[in-house]
């Protein structure tokens, strides 16, 4: 595929290795502008395991919580104290916090508001601005408004965002795609990197770079809008590239794996080895049930953070069990599609700018990714783009929605495209849309769950191949299912069952509505597809 068709497939508007490297000072030009402020569980220490470890909130609420003191004045009242009861430690945390509230969005009536003015109405009240954030709260401040996701999730998140851009796009809202382009640059200058949302606890790590796409969004002219945001761009590659310099084959660092042959390819880390802020006491009793060293699982478990899929089968040595969880020991094919499509989008901001060395670097570095993902992450006999577990120098043979990602960013041949298309319709097409993997385990990002991303990741990478109808059918069968939600709760949520079409279920917590990448994709698939947008029955939906 040539370098222009790569950079239209974004969806631009038209044995065991041994020796692993330490982790290091980052390389200039990957640095923070400012110093990384505390997470909650590092400025409330004994007070914040306490609460954390007796479940008196649900999952992030404390996290959230806004401290009315500062910290070593409500850590010296809770050492004098010393409450005894979880009871007395839920008095003496309402009397020193203010909970955050949740990104609450109200029903619609169905049969009063057709779903396009529903998600037209909800960005407005998902739309948040925090140019300044209480002092000692864990929330980030950001020059511009943005839409949050909704529910428990009432901070921006990075890669929801790129999915709800392309709604706003579609309900003419190119004001807030600006504004939420620039509060991501903002994060790239300020902390050196997006972060996986705007809490000082998710900074250790990011999430899919999905950035470059989202500046894909600003301008039928891609190549100029990123030539204007190529510092942000070619930071943020610094940042997943850190450490590449001077590492031998068998070698990682952070966010890097040096493979076989020397190539390099990426993985998702964490550069925190403890539990979760949102999340401890899940963590802390999940490590103690691995029977693992404690500080590689909390590694593993925030890397599988770091990808959004949090959490599934794909970071399971098992392919089952939570507890067998190794996101740190596997190269991802969805993460290295997407920064194909990085490299691909600096070369054409290098090239908008006369910067033909620029150009040809990063045009190297593509073909470079392009080899290796055909070589470790292409399955020919099995028609699929597979996960590679670099610790054992084997690909996973479990098909997920992931390997749609190559068709989406352009580094699929026809035939490799042709060749997914039907391992998709075959493991993976279902009555409501496609299924995140085909395995039931309990957790949400598996069977029976469908999720708005990888619906439009597999309609725009088919499209871009030539496999319209069934793109045509994923899209419908996912348009009845949301619509069918809709007719009956007034909502949009966050994920679906596509296997008996409904609101979907499994997880940490419980399902949230509002949302983000849901509106962002219905909305989008809508416009797309305006004539099933009225099916009432994925049977009216062609069948492949």
């Amino acid at each position: 595929m040539n370098a222009a068709r790569a950079v239209r497939g974004f969806g631009f508007g038209k044995a065991l290795l041994l020796l692993v490297l330490p982790i290091s000072a980052a390389q200039p030009g990957t640095a923070p502008a400012v110093p990384y402020p505390d997470p909650p569980q590092v400025l409330f220490k004994d007070l914040f395991v306490a609460v954390q470890s007796a479940a008196i909130y649900p999952d992030k609420t404390f996290a959230d919580a806004v401290p009315k003191f500062a910290p070593a004045e409500i850590l010296a009242q809770y050492q004098a104290l010393r409450p005894d009861s979880p009871a007395a430690l839920k008095r003496f945390v309402d009397t020193q916090f203010t909970p955050a509230a949740a990104a609450d969005s109200a029903p619609s009536a169905p049969e009063i508001v057709p779903i396009v003015a529903h998600i037209d109405g909800l960005w407005d009240s998902l739309t948040r601005t925090t140019a300044n954030a209480p002092q000692y709260s864990s929330l980030l401040t950001l020059p511009q408004p943005y839409v949050v996701p909704g529910g428990r999730f009432r901070e921006i998140y990075y890669w929801d965002s790129y999915f709800t851009m392309l709604g706003l796009l579609k309900s003419g809202r190119r004001d807030l795609i600006a504004d939420m382009v620039g509060d991501f640059a903002y994060l790239i200058d300020t902390y050196g990197h997006v972060p996986n949302g705007t809490r000082t606890y998710y900074l250790s790590r990011s999430q899919p770079p999905f950035f470059f796409a989202m500046v894909g969004l600003l301008d039928d002219d891609a190549g100029g809008a990123f030539a204007h945001y190529l510092p942000q761009l070619k930071r943020e590659y610094a940042f997943w590239m850190e450490g590449e310099s001077g590492l031998h084959r068998g070698m990682v660092h952070r966010r890097v794996v040096a493979m076989p042959d020397g190539s390099i390819l990426n993985r998702y880390w964490d550069d925190r080895d403890t539990p979760r802020d949102e999340a401890y006491r899940e963590d802390t009793e999940l490590a103690q049930a691995s029977q693992r060293p404690a500080a590689q699982v909390y590694r593993d478990i925030r890397a599988a953070a770091e990808s959004g899929w949090d959490f599934g089968s794909r970071w399971f040595a098992d392919g089952h069990t939570r507890a067998s969880i190794d996101t740190t020991e596997i190269v991802p094919i969805d993460l290295n599609s997407l920064l194909f499509g990085l490299e691909n989008a600096i070369r054409a901001g290098c090239q908008a700018q006369a910067d033909a060395a620029c150009a040809r670097e990063f045009a190297r570095r593509a073909a470079a990714r392009h080899a290796a993902i055909d070589h470790y992450l292409w399955d020919a006999a099995g028609g699929a783009y597979l996960d590679y577990r670099w610790t054992q120098q084997a690909r996973i043979t479990r098909v997920s929605a992931a390997t749609l990602y190559p068709l989406f960013v352009g580094v699929a041949s026809m035939s490799q495209a042709t060749a997914v298309a039907k391992t998709a319709s075959r493991e993976l097409l279902k009555p409501g849309g496609i299924v995140t993997t085909p395995l039931d385990t309990g957790q949400q990002w598996d069977s029976p769950n469908g999720w708005a991303p990888l619906q439009w990741i597999a309609v725009a990478g088919l499209r871009h191949y030539s496999q319209a109808a069934l793109a045509e059918t994923i899209a419908c069968r996912w348009m009845v299912n949301v619509d069918q939600v809709y007719r009956r709760s007034g909502k949009l949520v966050e994920k679906y069952n596509v296997i008996d079409p409904g609101g979907g279920g499994g997880g940490e917590y419980p399902l949230q509505d509002g949302f983000g990448w849901t509106n962002g994709v219905m909305r989008t698939l809508i416009a797309l597809y305006p004539a099933e947008a009225g099916y009432s029955s994925p049977g009216q939906c062609a069948v492949q």
